[in-house]
């Protein structure tokens, strides 16, 4: 089956499991060698359907969050949106992909994925966090946790996010904050540093160009893998199994 993906982390794990990926957005990077022969048809929330028509898609995948509606409205081609929303629902969508794609190694990781969500996990301290590349102030005690993914305005995670399913998976509950929306625009100052421990994500945004910058603010932070926390396949399964 020829398929075009416009979800980056799927397409990482399509590839992983031998499909036939044709088609790819920008911003679909991994696996690095593999991606560079396939042809880039637009981004994330931009398409151009034309040069997939070229393409011959037999199914083109969406994720309901990460692209937007019109591109599915628009689409001339069977399609099919995933909605992953958090680890506990990743199994289950990926189980439906696998169906229709008829693909037993994509079937395989979603099992692995209800493998790893049984897992028991206990509480960590903020410093021990996993998948820090880099601490620029580590916290000296248990902290509030703001996991920052953009700036100007500044961007927060919370609730009913994959990533912070992800941070409470690795112990990480405790530490949340109340922002009350998924993605909320925050104002820094209101969190005290003295409480507060601020994670800048390796992506989407390029905060580790501004570290000084960041560091003078005066809060313990550092850099955390964003891909590893929010590529929602198989390059988070293996994370999570690593630990």
């Amino acid at each position: 089956m020829r398929v075009i993906c416009l979800v980056p982390s799927i397409t990482e794990t399509l590839i992983e499991c031998g499909v036939e990926v044709v088609g790819r957005t920008r911003f679909c990077i991994h696996p690095a060698k593999q991606v560079t022969t396939i042809e880039k048809v637009g981004g994330t929330k931009d398409i151009n359907w034309e040069r997939c028509k070229k393409l011959e898609p037999d199914l083109v995948i969406f994720d309901r969050e990460e692209n937007l509606k019109e591109m599915a409205d628009s689409c001339p081609f069977p399609w099919l949106a995933v909605h992953i929303t958090s680890v506990s629902n990743i199994s289950k969508e990926l189980i439906t992909l696998s169906e229709r794609l008829n693909n037993s190694a994509l079937h395989d990781i979603a099992l692995r994925w209800r493998a790893v969500v049984d897992t028991k996990t206990v509480d960590t301290s903020i410093d021990k966090i996993p998948g820090m590349l880099e601490w620029w102030r580590k916290p000296k005690s248990q902290h509030s946790l703001v996991y920052l993914i953009w700036r100007e305005p500044w961007m927060a995670i919370g609730e009913e996010t994959f990533i912070q399913s992800m941070l409470d998976h690795v112990g990480m509950k405790h530490a949340r904050i109340d922002v009350g929306a998924k993605y909320p625009e925050i104002n820094l100052e209101d969190f005290d540093p003295k409480y507060t421990t601020l994670l800048y994500s390796s992506e989407p945004f390029p905060f580790a160009r501004h570290k000084q910058e960041l560091m003078d603010k005066g809060y313990s932070c550092g850099l955390i893998d964003g891909e590893l926390y929010s590529w929602y396949g198989i390059r988070s399964l293996k994370f999570l199994e690593s630990l």
